[in-house]
């Protein structure tokens, strides 16, 4: 499994919104310019993660982005499914997969859920106010 730069860019705006966390909505120029993200490449991040309810926007001068909730609110995890899709670590587990013919009898089909389990509970379990927070503190392991 590799996190693809959409869904990396989306943490880092996602992260950058919580760190600059106001009652105004963050111009998205200025978070291009803190996150060295292009404006093109933040704007189909912004849409798919107001598309889902993450963010609240607003268009014009004063207009700009913000957090929909509060970012203890927010896990990775939900951001990279919105923005990955499945983070199934083989095709066979992805939602809707047809069934193998080899599934009853596959010898790595628990190692794969094992892992799933293990990458889904790791990501659910991390929201945007610990990646906010002084990373000296944090213990990111299992």
């Amino acid at each position: 499994m590799k996190i693809s730069t959409r869904g990396r860019y989306a943490l880092r705006f996602m992260i950058d919104l919580a760190q600059h966390k106001q009652d105004a909505f963050t111009p998205l120029k200025d978070i291009s310019e803190r996150q060295a993200i292009s404006i093109k490449y933040l704007e189909q991040i912004t849409s798919l993660l107001s598309k889902y309810g993450l963010l609240q926007s607003v268009r014009g001068p004063q207009g700009g982005y913000k957090l929909a909730r509060e970012p203890g609110q927010y896990t990775v995890g939900e951001i990279l499914r919105i923005t990955e899709g499945d983070l199934a670590p083989v095709t066979c587990l992805e939602p809707n997969a047809s069934e193998c013919e080899r599934s009853p009898a596959c010898p790595t089909r628990k190692l794969w859920v094992g892992f799933e389990k293990i990458v889904n509970s790791y990501f659910d379990g991390i929201t945007l106010d610990q990646l906010t927070a002084n990373p000296a503190t944090l213990d990111y392991t299992i």
